[in-house]
C-alpha cells in the first residue's frame, strides 16, 4: 500500500512538473510573440514616419521652387496641373523673349529672322530633355489700343511662335499651349517707349 501511494505521489508529482514546464513554455511563445509583433508595429511606425518626412520635406521644396516662380510660370503650373499633363508637377525652365530678341514691333505679332534664331535655340533646350514636356506660350502687349484687342494680339503673337516651333523645328503641337495675357502684366511702365517695348513679348514656360 505504501509502494502504492509513493507511486502515485511520484507520478502526480511529474504530472504538474511537466504541466509547470508547458506553462512556462507558453508564456515563453507568447512572450516572444508579443515581442515581436512590437518589433513590427516600431518598424511599420518607423517607416510611416520616414514617409510623411520625405513627403513634408518634398512639400517644402516644392513650395520654395513655386515661390520663386514669377507669375507666368506659376499660372501655367497651375494650368497644367488642373488639366493632368505633368509627370513631376515642376517647371523645367521659363524664357522671356521681348524687345532684345523676340522683336515685336507696336500692332504686329510677325517673327524677324533675330526672333527666329532665338526661337531656333530654346527649340534645341527643350529637345534635350529627357523627359516628358508641356509647353504654354503667353503673349502679352503693352497698353497701346483697347484691353480686347490686346488680349488678341497677345494671342497673335503667342499663336506666331507656336506655329514656328511646331513647323520648322517639329516640336509637337499637342505638347504646346497658347495663351494671352494682353496688356495686363506688364514688367515696365507703359509711360515710355522703352518701357512699351518691354511689354510686348513673348513668355514661355517648360513644364515636366
Amino acid at each position: 500500500m505504501k509502494n502504492i501511494t509513493k507511486g502515485l505521489c511520484i507520478t502526480i508529482l511529474s504530472i504538474a512538473a511537466a504541466s509547470c514546464a508547458t506553462s512556462g513554455s507558453v508564456d515563453q511563445k507568447i512572450a516572444a510573440a508579443q515581442a515581436q509583433t512590437q518589433a513590427d508595429v516600431n518598424k511599420k511606425i518607423e517607416s510611416v514616419a520616414s514617409q510623411v518626412e520625405t513627403v513634408q520635406q518634398h512639400q517644402k521644396e516644392q513650395d520654395a521652387m513655386i515661390a520663386s516662380l514669377s507669375q507666368e510660370a506659376k499660372d501655367a503650373l497651375k494650368r497644367a496641373t488642373d488639366a493632368g499633363v505633368l509627370a513631376k508637377g515642376k517647371v523645367a525652365f521659363e524664357q522671356t523673349f521681348n524687345e532684345d530678341r523676340v522683336r515685336f514691333k507696336s500692332d504686329k505679332y510677325e517673327l524677324n529672322d533675330e526672333a527666329k534664331k532665338a526661337l531656333d535655340e530654346f527649340a534645341a533646350k527643350v529637345k534635350g530633355l529627357t523627359d516628358q514636356y508641356f509647353i504654354e506660350i503667353q503673349g502679352h502687349t503693352d497698353d497701346t489700343g483697347g484691353s480686347r484687342y490686346n488680349e488678341d494680339l497677345g494671342q497673335r503673337r503667342a499663336d506666331s511662335v507656336r506655329r514656328y516651333l511646331s513647323r520648322q523645328q517639329n516640336l509637337p503641337l499637342n505638347r504646346m499651349s497658347t495663351i494671352s495675357y494682353g496688356d495686363t502684366l506688364p514688367v515696365a511702365p507703359n509711360k515710355t517707349k522703352a518701357g512699351r517695348a518691354q511689354n510686348r513679348r513673348v513668355v514661355i514656360v517648360v513644364l515636366e
